[in-house]
């Protein structure tokens, strides 16, 4: 089976690290020597990954200026450009429901401004999703401490739960922003209205369609200019 796309979500305005944001798209900051999204273009690269798309609105233009065409990695890299097509951000389905003729039948999907720099996109998590019939395999990840709460449940199934439809005490845990993807996640999105994920996660999990592993290994979210320096620090 040849290796799925992927796309990198990296629209966004960055508020909370202002006001580094103000000059330069969160994904483009600084981490450890180089911009945050080229560890996400080196470890896709390294997994086979070979054709990447990267949502863009915010600043947009410094993308392609900073990355051009992926062939440094060995990849192609697309840019779907939401600011200048729309107008500004698309939020997370809306830009995967506007990128989705460059996707095909299925896809990674990770957000551009976590630091994750072990983690596999695995062929054969790939092809094991794609002999499914779920609409999305997610991630979830130990909760931060900025995210206590978490943000769902995880049977021993490996089925994803809304965190409120569990029993008192069941363990929750957060989503990485790493997924597999069918484009039937986004169903009924049109491209450039401006849609938030979690309600096509949730309709997915009421179909029964949606898994999900744990992942333990480094994981940050990259979220403020206090999580940027103490990750350049470590």
């Amino acid at each position: 089976m040849a290796p799925l796309p992927a796309l990198i979500l990296a629209a966004g305005r960055g508020e909370r690290m202002r006001p580094l944001t103000d000059h330069t798209p969160k994904p483009l900051l600084l981490v450890r020597g180089k911009p945050l999204i080229e560890w996400h273009l080196e470890a896709l690269a390294r997994d086979g990954v070979r054709e990447v798309v990267i949502n863009t609105a915010h600043l947009e233009e410094q993308f392609p200026t900073a990355l051009g065409d992926g062939s440094r990695w060995g990849l192609r890299l697309r840019y779907s450009m939401e600011g200048r097509d729309h107008g500004g951000a698309l939020e997370t389905a809306g830009g995967m429901a506007k990128a989705l003729p460059c996707l095909g039948d299925a896809f990674w999907v990770l957000a551009g401004d976590v630091f994750v720099p072990d983690f596999r996109f695995d062929p054969q998590a790939a092809d094991t999703f794609m002999r499914g019939d779920d609409w999305g395999h997610m991630w979830l990840v130990p909760n931060p401490a900025h995210v206590p709460q978490g943000d769902f449940s995880l049977s021993p199934a490996g089925r994803v739960k809304r965190k409120e439809a569990v029993p008192a005490n069941t363990p929750t845990h957060t989503y990485s922003t790493i997924g597999l993807y069918r484009p039937a996640i986004v169903d009924g999105v049109q491209v450039g209205e401006k849609a938030a994920l979690r309600p096509s996660l949730d309709r997915a999990i009421d179909a029964g369609r949606l898994a999900g592993s744990l992942y333990t290994g480094r994981w940050v979210d990259v979220g403020t200019p206090e999580r940027l320096q103490a990750l350049n620090r470590d």
